[in-house]
């Protein structure tokens, strides 16, 4: 039916641990024994689309619905498990789609609702799955609803979103600030008051405490699962309640000029509050309506913290995003301090996600350099939980310089030259070697680096290529439960290699990452087994056995797991 929205044990290790680390890995096993036969999500990978920048199919510079159809083939060849679109939604795109102006529509940029409609049902043939993304901290303020609330003050719409007097004396009620620069509030000239945004002020915040508003918010997750979509990316859920008594941000004196200036304020009372986790079990039981569908929470969170948006007996998140790896440094007592940090933390049955990079955040090939990017695509495809790839990882895309006059982001243009702005990582995809990339026939919104920018035609047949990499990792995922489902332990770190061991019914795999540009001796804890998978071998053989290369990881078949494994490509 097409319905409106409302209101339109492990085997014994190789190395010694500490009772902590064993009876962790304990939890770890058991948990995985259980999800083997659970959703799809748990051994799963998601790619994020952008779908701006994903493939043109009209020739608008832009891309669309039927794009993403054109390269489903592609994705299917990768070797993921789902593709999660951000927002497609009719939108004036001052925010380039987070500003929703109709939650229930397509944006005529990207089709139409018979397009929409058409890639669900070739996604789902293709044996993949489709999340997409939803918006609900703020709307347009085109919106209908915002329309109608900013027309007076008595509208029965006013409450929908965040309406406050002026500061006695003047000005906005407190000190609030944009994430995007500047006051978290506009004053309306027409009532009189002042309209809260925690983004631009295009996009208001709407009032979660308003019954209506979380009503019509929750039929519109029904909208979208009732015609089949699989799931969805909850964007911004931190910022969905604000402090009720409207109280200031305490100022950050870690504050330092060059930084964002929204980080002058802790966000002590605009983020993060004890309500959101009802907003969210209330989101999940829609969910389960509709046989348990995927929500993953957009929640920039310490760890600790975070943890609180996995819930309770089905009322959170089942992957609340864990950003941490896009913000951790690259070296190997960081990394292994993460890893171990977050496992330790995740509540019993929670299913651990990992990601490397996103619409947001530097490219990781630019942010740690394009040799540790392969590194970096074995360590995020081989750790304990879902991953999440980004559109071009796969190619080891870099960002692209974006000439000042050509500059999209709205955060850029309100902050200028501090390095804030997202386009470098938003360009195109680069298919071909032909004019702008095969993204396009016509001027590409952001342009695409054809010149130094590697692109899908020249790694196809590439065996070196990272294209080719990101294939055979995503194979050996699929092929090998100790990856997809297995449990983790940490077997050696040193100051530049970090190795651990998967394991799941009597197979155990070890993985052994150089995190340098120097070659580094194996550690003792590693034992002999057949190579499976190197980030700088063409071919499978065996590793020189006390010295891993610069910027070499690798995957080892251990004698526990070695039948097995031929066991497994005899089937193939």
């Amino acid at each position: 039916m097409d319905r409106r929205c409302r209101n339109d044990p492990p085997l014994e290790s190789i190395c010694a641990v500490n009772a902590r680390q064993m009876q962790r890995s304990f939890l770890n096993q058991a948990s995985s024994s259980a999800f083997t036969s659970a959703a799809w999500w748990q051994s799963g990978v998601i790619y994020q689309i952008y779908p701006r920048s994903f493939q043109d199919s009209n020739g608008d510079g832009i891309g669309d619905l039927n794009g993403i159809a054109a390269r489903l083939d592609y994705l299917k060849d990768l070797g993921v498990d789902a593709i999660w679109i951000s927002p497609i939604f009719p939108s004036p795109m001052a925010d380039f789609g987070y500003d929703v102006s109709d939650y229930c529509g397509i944006d005529p940029m990207f089709g139409t609702m018979d397009d929409f409609d058409r890639l669900l049902v070739a996604v789902h043939r293709a044996g993949l799955k489709l999340l997409l993304d939803f918006v609900p901290n703020h709307t347009s303020d085109l919106h209908p609803w915002f329309l109608e609330s900013r027309s007076c003050r008595t509208n029965p719409r006013r409450d929908w979103y965040i309406w406050r007097d002026p500061a006695p004396g003047g000005g906005p009620p407190n000190n609030w600030l944009s994430e995007f620069g500047g006051p978290a509030w506009t004053l309306d000239e027409t009532t009189g008051q002042y309209y809260y945004h925690a983004y631009l002020k295009e996009q208001p915040d709407l009032n979660w405490r308003n019954a209506g508003v979380s009503a019509a918010m929750l039929d519109v997750l029904r909208f979208w699962f009732e015609r089949g979509v699989d799931g969805f990316r909850v964007d911004a859920i931190h910022h969905l309640f604000e402090d009720i008594g409207l109280r200031s941000n305490p100022h950050d004196p870690d504050w330092r000029e060059g930084m964002s200036p929204a980080r002058r304020l802790i966000r002590r009372y605009t983020m993060d509050q004890p309500e959101v986790h009802d907003a969210i079990a209330a989101m999940r039981r829609v969910a389960e309506e509709f046989g348990g569908r995927l929500l993953v929470g957009e929640s920039s969170l310490p760890i600790d913290r975070l943890m609180a948006y996995y819930g309770t007996n089905l009322s959170g998140f089942q992957l609340p995003f864990n950003f941490h790896l896009i913000n951790t440094a690259w070296r190997t007592e960081a990394i292994a301090g993460l890893i171990q940090s977050y496992e330790a933390a995740l509540p019993a049955r929670a299913w651990p996600n990992w990601v490397l990079g996103n619409h947001d955040r530097s490219r990781v090939a630019s942010r740690i350099g394009r040799e540790q990017a392969r590194v970096a695509a074995m360590l995020l495809l081989t750790l304990r939980g879902t991953p999440t790839i980004y559109q071009g990882e796969e190619l080891g895309m870099l960002d692209v310089t974006i000439p000042p006059e050509l500059v999209q982001d709205p955060w850029e243009k309100n902050v200028p030259g501090i390095g804030l702005g997202r386009d470098p990582e938003r360009t195109p995809m680069p298919w071909s070697g032909a004019i702008h990339g095969g993204f396009t026939t016509a001027t590409p919104w952001l342009p695409v680096d054809t010149v130094t920018m590697p692109n899908v035609e020249r790694q196809q047949s590439d065996p070196a290529s990272f294209l080719s990499l990101y294939r055979a990792l995503l194979r050996l995922r699929r092929s090998e439960p100790a990856l997809s489902i297995g449990s983790y332990r940490e077997i050696a770190r040193t100051d530049a290699v970090l190795a651990y061991e998967r394991q799941h019914s009597g197979n155990c795999l070890q993985i052994v990452l150089n995190l340098s540009a120097t070659p580094q001796r194996l550690p003792d804890a590693v034992t002999d087994g057949r190579l499976l998978l190197s980030t700088t071998r063409r071919k499978t053989e065996r590793p020189p056995r006390a010295h891993l290369e610069a910027n070499q990881g690798i995957i080892l078949a251990t004698e526990f797991g070695q039948a097995r494994h031929d066991q497994a490509r005899s089937n193939r």
